[in-house]
């Protein structure tokens, strides 16, 4: 597993991390989470063996990366932020270095670099240097290192970072494959990449863990957690509807969109509304184009805790 212990880094006055501890086991896909300046990056660059922490430890499958740093790395895959790579190599090249690196040999050599060319789609872009790459492309290259020795532990700093909507399907789908047999660590600012391949969430804000959930469990603290919205085929009935709606006992407050005639009816605490709404639009002869239950949004709680 993955295991952190009470992990600080400070530089100077300003502490990046601030007694970060947890642990991930296998076949989860752990999402981290936080704005921007929260000590994401940094966390996984002390998980990697870039960085060292002031105070604390870090350990990858039983070894300690600070004083077991070889068998540490060997049984890690890194992605790093901004996936830094020689441009001036070939992808054909660059993947041959890093299966050198990796003392890949024989068959099972070709075989690694088979696999990763052809799940990264890099066949068509083997013999162009990195630096003619696309952004998309070159993050492509830059996981294909991280996974090129097949390792137990992933850790992938913004691996969607700049790939198109088919891209980001393709690589999401790589990761869910390689959650069965693997410790995955994701740091991302994207929360529809939670919900697409994570099991777990934690919310790192100033340094400090301020969440530790299943994304299910994130949504649920959301305010919009069971609310119900409804679009209108008629938006003259809007401030009708918004009226009988908000007259539910159980509604506590009711949302309104006239751009696309839509309003959202959020529930008391520990309130089923859902029923009731429906009921209400059947009664009250609304011509509906939608009606359906939240689960809650994750962009709402994301605000609230780290705000």
């Amino acid at each position: 597993m993955i295991k952190t212990e009470q992990l600080t880094k400070r530089y100077d006055s300003l502490t990046a991390v601030d007694d970060v501890s947890f642990h991930v086991g296998p076949g989860e896909v752990l999402g981290f989470l936080g704005p921007n300046g929260a000590g994401k990056t940094t966390t996984m660059r002390m998980l990697a063996g870039f960085v060292t922490p002031t105070s604390g430890r870090a350990s990858i499958c039983g070894h300690d990366v600070e004083s077991e740093p070889l068998k540490a790395k060997a049984a890690l895959g890194y992605l790093p932020e901004g996936a830094p790579l020689y441009g001036e190599m070939t992808v054909r090249r660059f993947l041959e270095f890093i299966a050198d690196l990796r003392s890949l040999t024989g068959a099972r050599r070709s075989q690694r670099l088979g696999h990763v060319i052809e799940h990264l789609q890099l066949g068509g872009v083997l013999d162009q240097t990195i630096e003619t790459l696309s952004k998309g492309f070159r993050r492509r290259v830059g996981l294909a290192q991280a996974i090129m020795h097949d390792p137990p532990v992933l850790i992938l700093d913004e691996p969607t970072d700049g790939l198109d909507p088919n891209q980001k399907h393709e690589v999401r789908t790589l990761i869910n494959d390689m959650a069965r047999d693997k410790i995955i660590v994701i740091s991302t600012h994207i929360l529809e990449e939670v919900d697409a391949v994570c099991t777990r969430a934690i919310i790192i804000s100033r340094g400090r863990i301020v969440a530790d959930d299943t994304p299910t469990g994130l949504a649920a603290r959301s305010r919009y957690h069971n609310a119900v919205s409804m679009q209108l085929e008629q938006p003259a009935q809007l401030a009708e509807a918004r009226a009988a709606v908000a007259a539910l006992a159980a509604v506590a407050e009711v949302e309104v969109s006239e751009r696309d005639a839509r309003l959202t009816a959020l529930p008391r605490a520990g309130a089923t509304i859902l029923p009731a709404v429906s009921e209400l639009a059947v009664r009250a002869g609304l011509k509906l184009k939608e009606l359906h239950l939240e689960s809650g949004r994750l962009d709402e709680v994301f605000r609230t805790i780290t705000a």
